[in-house]
């Protein structure tokens, strides 16, 4: 008989965990050379080395084991070159989606930091570009939690988890704000970025001119805020030119702290 070596010898001889050689064991994958009856220690023999290492080298390329036991069984150069060709696929289309989730962390970092920063009450002229959303028009009170919207808003466009990493926000239609009525939001949306909804439900708030303010607090605490950019708005003989974008940057999704709250309303003009 060809020399043999104990489970535990092949272990350290390739540093592959005891239990995972008795999982490839169990499931067909790299069956022992031999296994005594008497005390079902499993022994390996020098002809299995070759076949460990190409689990090993498939498995650090993160191949399925289930592809791999295809593989084993059924060896040959075309299959190797299409699972792998396969897997490459796979590792494209895995490292697009982290290259997104990057860009999401770092865009809502720098909102966050910027938050921070802000400088509270203070009315800034801004150009604003185009921005996608997805948003669920309802008459909504300023009083009411926004969470049973905000779901409904998720279910229907099914976004997950970009409700957190990207900004919610409300809006008070043009005619509202004229009217100075400050009771009601006339939407909900959530800014997109590269988010995969069904594009027949999204919509863009146009790009233009802002005028815009950071105050602390939430959308209950907006409206002396509303008042002071249509005061603003008033002296410099502007017109408002849409409906509102009310965007809470940090709010009880961050911190249980109210002092740091910050929400900023920004209104279109002309």
């Amino acid at each position: 008989m060809a020399e043999l070596f104990t489970i535990g010898e092949i272990s350290r001889l390739f540093n592959v965990n005891i239990r995972t050689l008795r999982y490839y064991d169990n499931i067909g994958l790299l069956k022992p050379e031999y296994v005594n009856p008497q005390s079902g220690y499993r022994y390996y023999s020098v002809n299995q080395f070759e076949l460990l290492n190409t689990i090993k080298y498939l498995r650090a390329l993160d191949v399925s084991i289930e592809d791999i036991k295809y593989f084993i069984e059924n060896r040959d150069i075309n299959n190797i070159i299409n699972i792998l060709d396969i897997h490459k696929k796979n590792i494209e289309k895995e490292r697009i989606k982290l290259q997104i989730i990057e860009q999401k962390i770092n865009n809502r970092l720098k909102q966050i930091k910027d938050a921070l920063n802000t400088n509270y009450g203070v009315i800034e002229e801004k150009y604003i570009e185009e921005r996608t959303i997805a948003v669920l028009k309802r008459n909504i009170n300023v009083n009411e939690n926004l969470e049973y919207k905000i779901r409904e808003l998720e279910n229907e466009n099914g976004l997950g988890a970009v409700m957190f990493l990207g900004k919610v926000g409300v809006s008070i239609s043009k005619k509202n704000i004229e009217n100075n009525i400050f009771e009601s939001f006339s939407s909900i949306f959530v800014i997109l970025e590269n988010e995969c909804v069904n594009k027949g439900k999204t919509e863009t708030i146009k790009e233009g001119k802002y005028v815009s303010i950071r105050f602390k607090g939430t959308h209950t605490e907006a409206k002396e805020y509303y008042e002071m950019l249509i005061k603003y708005i008033n002296e410099y003989n502007y017109k408002i030119n849409g409906n509102s974008v009310e965007i809470t940057l940090i709010d009880y999704g961050m911190t249980t702290d109210k002092e740091k709250f910050v929400t900023e309303i920004q209104i279109p003009y002309l």
